[in-house]
């Protein structure tokens, strides 16, 4: 995986905005994991009412101490579906996270810096992995605990979704681990019905999302960022 997963700045940032390409095996894992779904939630609460699959509806365009944060449930994808699984993970030393709870905000400032983000607020970054709710996926060490892989989510829930803040450690780079984080969140944002979800990343990584399903400009459709130099030009127009 290349130095580093995405630049993600400020309204300013020059990247291109991915959204994930709905391609014919994206939908045949939405099929399979949705017929899992169904399957285990008959078994627990016997026969259920017909289904409308999200497959079928057009894409909208578009701490060193540990915190605690609200969770509520949310529908995880298997392991099995994943290029790396979680038991192999773990017989890598690394072990998957699925919620912010009890991640070391001060030791993910330390991975944000080595890949050249910027430090955040101790204080913001926690209100923002809250605000992600359960939208967050991360990897730690099974030796001490600290996080090495890690992206978050924000969105309404219910259409569309942003991926934000994909790190990996540079030590541990190109061994998967961004990949596994990254088919967790997407995994996950769909199962929730989630379709629409877009993200920005460095022209060097563009490569590194198209192989996860994400087009550049799909259809024609452009993103566009708030830029505070136009903003300030518009207003001094005014």
């Amino acid at each position: 995986m290349p130095a580093a997963p995405m630049a993600i700045q400020t309204a300013e940032v020059r990247a291109p905005i991915l959204t994930l390409h709905r391609t014919k095996a994206i939908k045949e894992f939405d099929k399979k994991h949705i017929l899992r779904r169904v399957t285990s939630a008959m078994q627990s609460h016997g026969p259920l009412l017909p289904l409308r699959s999200p497959w079928s509806s057009p894409i909208p365009l578009p701490l060193r101490h540990r915190t605690s944060f609200p969770t509520k449930p949310l529908c995880l994808a298997a392991s099995s579906s994943f290029t790396v699984s979680d038991g192999e993970l773990e017989s890598r030393g690394f072990r998957v996270r699925r919620n912010p709870g009890g991640l070391d905000v001060a030791a993910l400032n330390e991975v944000f810096a080595r890949v050249g983000f910027p430090r955040r607020d101790p204080e913001r970054l926690r209100r923002a992995l809250g605000h992600a709710g359960e939208a967050v996926v991360w990897i730690e060490e099974l030796a001490g605990g600290k996080p090495v892989a890690f992206a978050r989510a924000t969105g309404d829930g219910v259409f569309n979704a942003v991926v934000w803040d994909v790190v990996v450690d540079p030590s541990l780079q190109g061994t998967g681990l961004g990949k596994a984080v990254m088919e967790r969140l997407v995994a996950d944002l769909r199962a929730t019905g989630v379709s629409n979800i877009a993200l920005y990343a460095e022209p060097r990584v563009v490569g590194f999302y198209r192989l996860l399903g994400f087009a550049a400009d799909p259809d024609g459709v452009r993103g566009m960022v708030l830029s505070r130099k136009n903003f300030q030009k518009q207003r001094k127009t005014r």
